[in-house]
């Protein structure tokens, strides 16, 4: 079941406050990018983090892996009150982006 809209909306939402925040559509689910990074999945109606040690550690005993596809690499699995924690929601994105290496340049 692909990611509705209006999911996608509201994870946007509660991390509006961080700079370059986007989701890209890709196969019927999101990419979730800050500042150019993917930093997470949007995928049926769940939103997956990528790992760092740093965000498990901010993430404490709410931690919990799932696979945003078949396929995929494991990620911190986020939701309800979690997914509703606005603050909570953008500082572990924020840890997530600047633990994560920079974007290797497109070949021409």
């Amino acid at each position: 079941m692909p990611t509705k809209q209006s999911t996608v909306d509201y994870i946007l939402d509660q991390i509006v406050d961080l700079p370059a925040i986007e989701a890209k559509k890709m196969f019927g689910e999101y990419a979730l990018y800050a500042s150019g990074k993917v930093v997470g999945l949007i995928c049926d109606d769940t939103l997956f983090i990528k790992i760092t040690d740093a965000g498990k550690q901010f993430v404490g005993e709410d931690y919990k892996e799932g696979f945003a596809y078949p396929g995929a690499k494991v990620s911190m699995e986020i939701h309800g009150d979690l997914l509703e924690n606005h603050e909570w929601l953008s500082e572990l994105v924020a840890i997530t982006e600047k633990n994560l290496p920079a974007p290797k340049p497109k070949k021409k």
